[in-house]
């Protein structure tokens, strides 16, 4: 019974969420608007961050290579073949996804720390290529003048900045929704039980290897398609946008908003793109140690971040029946997989 009531409390929260998100246009101004599409963008990064790092128990800083791949492809497609949006995120997830194959053979069969520097490696060398290779990505001055996107083929331009955020808009509800369901398969407990004992699910029979590289190849696919908002929204990149900062923020975004959350990933990264650029102007030069402030608050207060936090007791509770210590998360995750 409590459970169903917190299930129609989270469904009725998000559905506020997407109405605010929708009216959001008409209620703020342009530069706000804008800042919002590039959000959206980031937080479908952050959602890739997530199902990595809370999901597949793979932490990442190096999820800004296919979101880059996805961006510049966007931006060649864009400028030469089509501007149809399907066309263009179609593209960009699938250099995306390709780029992140390409990377399996190296973080597969790493964990812990020694994946963040893989990762992390990764980003960096993107971004160096990005700015030696002049005649495809413009080096470090970028790509400039892209077209404006169709969403479909017979329909116009989005001319406008409130046109561009809706089609964002849309774009990351729908992937966004895609990944819930995908969560929610045998893929997605297959994922959860091979970060709680992979050893088990080995033992098992299960090929751990082959799960987490679907994983890393659908996080990239998902951080490519961010990459085409990014362009919509700006239609302009340089390599400046994929750097380290990129991938320190949305790490960071993720573990604010809650690691295994999708809705998590969402929320952190709004606040971290809320603090780094609205208060960027109210307090220039300070929004680095407000992030500081934010990171290290979160990790003493809400340690499951803030989507997390919600279902914490109140004070003076009662607390819930715990489980027998020897009977570990993982086991009940495989167990539901046996049935």
């Amino acid at each position: 019974m409590r459970d169903a009531v917190v299930r129609r409390a989270r469904a009725a929260v998000a559905a506020l969420v997407l109405v605010g998100l929708v009216v959001a246009p008409w209620v703020v101004d342009d530069y706000t608007t804008a800042i919002l599409a590039r959000t959206l963008a980031l937080a479908l990064v952050g959602v890739s961050v997530a199902l990595l790092t809370g999901v597949a128990g793979m932490p990442t800083l190096g999820q800004t290579a296919p979101y880059a791949a996805g961006a510049y492809a966007c931006a060649v497609v864009g400028s030469r073949i089509s501007d149809v949006g399907v066309v263009q995120v179609a593209v960009a997830a699938a250099a995306g996804a390709v780029l992140a194959a390409l990377t399996v053979p190296l973080v597969v069969h790493a964990r812990g720390v020694i994946v963040l520097m893989i990762t992390l490696a990764i980003g960096e060398l993107g971004v160096t290529v990005l700015g030696r290779w002049r005649s495809v990505t413009g080096g470090t001055d970028g790509l400039a003048g892209i077209a404006a996107v169709r969403p479909f083929w017979g329909l116009p331009p989005l001319a406008s900045d409130q046109a561009r955020y809706l089609y964002a808009l849309v774009v990351v509800a729908t992937l966004v929704g895609a990944v819930l369901v995908l969560l929610r398969t045998r893929a997605g407990l297959l994922l959860r039980a091979a970060r709680d004992d992979e050893t088990r699910l080995r033992a098992s029979g299960h090929r751990v290897p082959l799960y987490v590289s679907g994983a890393h190849v659908a996080a990239g696919a998902l951080a490519g398609a961010a990459g085409s908002l990014l362009v919509v929204a700006q239609q302009y990149i340089s390599p400046a946008d994929f750097g380290f900062d990129t991938s320190a923020l949305l790490l960071l975004g993720v573990v604010i908003g809650g690691t295994a959350s999708v809705g998590g990933a969402l929320v952190g990264a709004a606040l971290v793109i809320a603090v780094r650029d609205w208060l960027f102007g109210v307090l220039p030069g300070h929004a680095p140690l407000v992030l500081g402030v934010l990171f290290v608050a979160t990790v003493y207060l809400l340690p499951s971040g803030v989507i997390r936090a919600r279902g914490r007791l109140r004070p003076g509770a009662a607390p819930a029946p715990q489980p027998d210590p020897s009977v570990g998360q993982e086991q009940a995750t495989v167990g539901e997989l046996r049935r």
